[in-house]
């Protein structure tokens, strides 16, 4: 695949409302084996275009009364593993998508948030997986 087109590449996080998102976690923990931490947790695996390189989905469970995933009044929301978030959001914009907020970068990447046809919240990441590793390997020390 042309790695210059900006695109999805897999799915970065799912993200859920929960009425008591640490004893969910704990569930998770006890009846499935998921390493959880304050956040929820993040599975590891390797991109199939280049199996050197580590990518990670976040799992993670949301207080049930957030507003993060507003304007939706879905109880989820996606994070969505994206290229070249800056065209991906030319492109979207040229397609009448609502984008509902700027790009915000953070050292484990770059993330924006829109809408799609149904009004569900969708988050846009455009990760740096080097920098996330060391984010997700100090939450378990």
């Amino acid at each position: 695949m042309n790695n210059d087109k900006p695109r999805v590449t897999s799915v970065g996080g799912i993200f859920f409302k929960s009425e008591n998102p640490d004893e969910m976690k704990d569930w998770y923990k006890e009846n499935l084996g998921l390493d959880t931490d304050q956040w929820g947790t993040n599975f590891e695996w390797f991109q199939g275009s280049d199996s050197t390189k580590k990518g990670f989905t976040q799992w993670s469970p949301f207080e049930d009364k957030t507003n993060y995933f507003e304007p939706s009044k879905k109880e989820f929301m996606i994070n969505y593993r994206v290229v070249h978030i800056e065209k991906l959001l030319e492109q979207l914009k040229q397609n009448g998508v609502t984008i509902l907020d700027e790009i915000e970068a953070f050292e484990y990447g770059k993330f924006v948030h829109i809408l799609d046809n149904e009004g569900n919240k969708i988050e846009l990441w455009e990760p740096n997986d080097i920098e996330f590793e060391k984010l997700v390997q100090g939450r378990t020390k």
